[in-house]
């Protein structure tokens, strides 16, 4: 069996990474001066190929930056096919530019590489600071943080974010959110001529939001049928829909009836408030009672 046919086989056998977690201790460190470090007995496995930092771990220096702009750099694992060694190693960026791109060529010949860090290194500066950026191996599914995803996923991978609970799948567009920690919270808001009996909850699961609307009564003047009035309850910016208008059905003193209108995140007035539209006059002291709704967000 010859080198490319290996990687060719043993690449699916386990996630380009290393070994371990976001709740390891970084892999990277700045060094002393212009110099990174790599932390001592880290294992890991790029394309089917092994590697450790061994028990000494590594240093590598970074080159000054003398351009008058800002420069930030990556440290890689790299595979080198010319031979066959998975070896770190520091990536220049362009001075004003964004961290260089991963080099993943596939083939015969030419490097592979998967991202450990990013390192800043300001115009002048005689020391670098670094941002954690490792992959980690997974139970085929990932560990990260939700800003240390894999930058160049294959459809279908999956990841789950310690620092969020989050689980997510790339669908070759974008990361879908398929399981997420219940959270809930309350929206009620201040709006002159209304006070509420009873709170506004929203809970949130995995791209749903369930609305549970409060209980108002009219405390300010008469509002008049063909007239929209305003509810004491905002919809806070992650949890809108996007583009759609949600409607639900409200109870009105009187045994009359009225809808509630949820406005989008692009609604260029109203985004996020809640109105009592399509309805018969408002007298004061009037209670209002809302029903539930649901909706989507991606």
């Amino acid at each position: 069996m010859t080198d490319t046919e290996y990687e060719r086989m043993a690449a699916r056998f386990s996630d380009d990474g290393v070994y371990g977690s976001p709740a390891d201790t970084a892999v990277v460190s700045a060094g002393a001066g212009l110099a990174v470090n790599i932390r001592a007995n880290v294992e890991g496995s790029l394309r089917g190929h092994a590697w450790t930092s061994g028990s000494s771990g590594d240093t590598h220096p970074v080159t000054a930056n003398t351009s008058g702009q800002t420069r930030v750099d990556r440290v890689v694992l790299r595979l080198t096919r010319s031979t066959w060694q998975v070896r770190t190693a520091v990536k220049a960026g362009t001075p004003g530019g964004s961290a260089p791109a991963l080099t993943q060529q596939t083939g015969d010949t030419g490097v592979y590489e998967i991202p450990l860090a990013r390192v800043t290194v300001l115009n002048g500066a005689s020391a670098v600071s670094v941002a954690r950026e490792e992959l980690y191996v997974g139970a085929r599914i990932r560990t990260c943080t939700s800003s240390t995803r894999n930058p160049n996923p294959v459809r279908g991978e999956m990841c789950f974010e310690t620092d969020t609970g989050m689980v997510r799948v790339w669908s070759g567009a974008a990361w879908k959110t398929v399981y997420e920690d219940s959270s809930w919270l309350l929206v009620d808001a201040t709006v002159s001529g209304w006070d509420k009996t009873a709170d506004s909850v929203l809970d949130y699961q995995a791209g749903t939001v369930h609305l549970r609307l409060g209980n108002y009564t009219r405390t300010g003047g008469a509002v008049a049928g063909a007239t929209d009035t305003r509810l004491p309850v905002l919809i806070p910016a992650a949890y809108r829909h996007r583009t759609r208008t949600i409607r639900t059905i409200a109870y009105i003193t009187g045994a009359r009836i009225g809808s509630v209108t949820i406005y989008a995140a692009n609604d260029a007035s109203r985004p996020g408030q809640v109105w009592l539209t399509s309805k018969p006059a408002i007298a004061t002291g009037d209670v209002i009672l809302p029903g539930q709704v649901s909706w989507a967000v991606s």
